[in-house]
């Protein structure tokens, strides 16, 4: 991720151009919630590269890349499952990232969330 960012900086810099590259949602997840950050720590206790709260991380080390996307990947199940219940079909990458950040307020998020959802999904679009 990092030599694909310096690899477009560069080629900005020289006045060229790389088509968008798109992130997969999980790519996608980590940048938004921490850029990429293992060690980051949210204001309320968030721990991994990709923020989950304390109370739902299930053990081992949140700073491990590999062990906070499996927790991250097993907190989504129960959410993907249940939307597609109600919706009979997949999340948008828009919907994907308000049940990552805001699951009860999936149908009316708030502004702010309805904005960082819509980054989230332009890094997974692009």
């Amino acid at each position: 991720m990092k030599v694909r960012l310096y690899i477009m900086f560069v080629l900005a810099g020289l006045g060229l151009t790389m088509p968008a590259l798109a992130m997969d949602r999980w790519e996608a997840l980590s940048m938004i919630e921490s850029g990429n950050n293992d060690q980051a720590i949210g204001s309320v206790g968030e721990i991994s590269r990709f923020q989950i709260r304390p109370e739902l991380w299930p053990g081992g080390n949140p700073h491990n890349p590999q062990q906070a996307l499996t927790a991250a990947q097993n907190t989504m199940v129960p959410r993907l499952d249940r939307f597609q219940r109600i919706h009979k079909r997949q999340p948008t990458d828009f919907e994907f990232y308000i049940l990552w950040n805001a699951p009860w307020v999936v149908d009316h998020p708030s502004a702010v969330v309805k904005a960082r959802a819509q980054r989230f999904a332009n890094l997974v679009q692009s």
